[in-house]
């Protein structure tokens, strides 16, 4: 669970964090003093619950909010300010909590306990990706629909390395193999890899992709995948694996004779 504090004054900051650090130690917990602060850190990570000062200047508290809001939809905002009239503003952005400053103790329990999102719904992983038969990507039930084709394939490579980090190379070699010149290939990868940017960024997704120079990984804690969870679970899996792997693609043809031979000894025990 990653909490978002933001306070201008320090020593209610400071109060505020002692009190939430007690009654969550396993949380997250970032602070600021500066809405503007937050903002650039929420572009860089998710944020769960954000606990914000209505009075913050430069950027007021209701409008930081507003932005978390559209960056993630899920995030519980829980609104301190001294001013009652604020409530209404809260009321309407559909906020999580409101209290009036200086917040107490019990009243940050009291809100943390009655959030408008529990945990229990957000860790529900917005984005599927199937494996098993053809290849598709899903985010809150729907397929992902990216500008190229080859965007989604190159998504395929990545889920298909199970979180390890994969070259430009690879990629390349695996989408296109021997056919053509390798410099006009990186430049079309590269407008692949923004392709899959854009998208998602337009459907409010972060941390999805871990991007290092000249790689790249699928982040295995953000998707849920028929693949991931066969390979941890095997038998218990909730998915099966039926011999059908990645269909429309040639490439996963190691892979797939892997899952094979993971399969045949499965079953092989119950047969002897």
């Amino acid at each position: 669970m990653k909490i978002f504090i933001v306070l201008e004054d320090e020593a209610e900051l400071r109060q505020v964090t002692d009190d939430m650090k007690e009654l969550f130690p396993d949380a997250d917990i970032q602070v600021f003093d500066s809405s503007l602060k937050a903002l650039a850190a929420a572009r860089k990570t998710e944020v769960d619950i954000a606990v914000l000062s209505a009075e913050t200047p430069e950027l007021g508290g209701m409008d930081l909010g507003q932005y978390l809001t559209e960056m993630y939809p899920m995030v519980n905002l829980i609104f301190l300010s001294r001013d009652k009239a604020k409530s209404y503003e809260a009321m309407e952005m559909h906020a999580s909590g409101y209290l009036l400053r200086p917040a107490e103790k019990a009243g940050i329990r009291r809100e943390m306990e009655d959030l408008r999102h529990p945990d229990v719904q957000k860790n529900q992983k917005r984005v599927f990706a199937q494996t098993f038969g053809n290849f598709e990507l899903f985010v809150d039930g729907d397929p992902v629909r990216f500008k190229y084709s080859r965007t989604k394939e190159v998504v395929a490579v990545l889920v298909n390395n199970c979180g390890a980090q994969t070259t430009n190379g690879e990629i390349i070699a695996c989408l296109w193999e021997d056919d053509g010149d390798p410099e006009k290939k990186a430049s079309y990868l590269s407008n692949l890899r923004q392709d899959l940017q854009n998208t998602f960024n337009s459907l409010k997704l972060t941390g999805i992709i871990h991007k290092q120079r000249g790689s790249m990984a699928i982040a295995r804690d953000k998707v849920e995948c028929d693949l991931f969870d066969w390979l941890e679970n095997k038998k218990e899996s909730k998915y099966q694996y039926l011999g059908d792997y990645m269909n429309q693609y040639s490439w996963p043809e190691y892979k797939h004779a892997e899952l094979d031979d993971i399969s045949y000894a499965l079953y092989e025990d119950e047969d002897m």
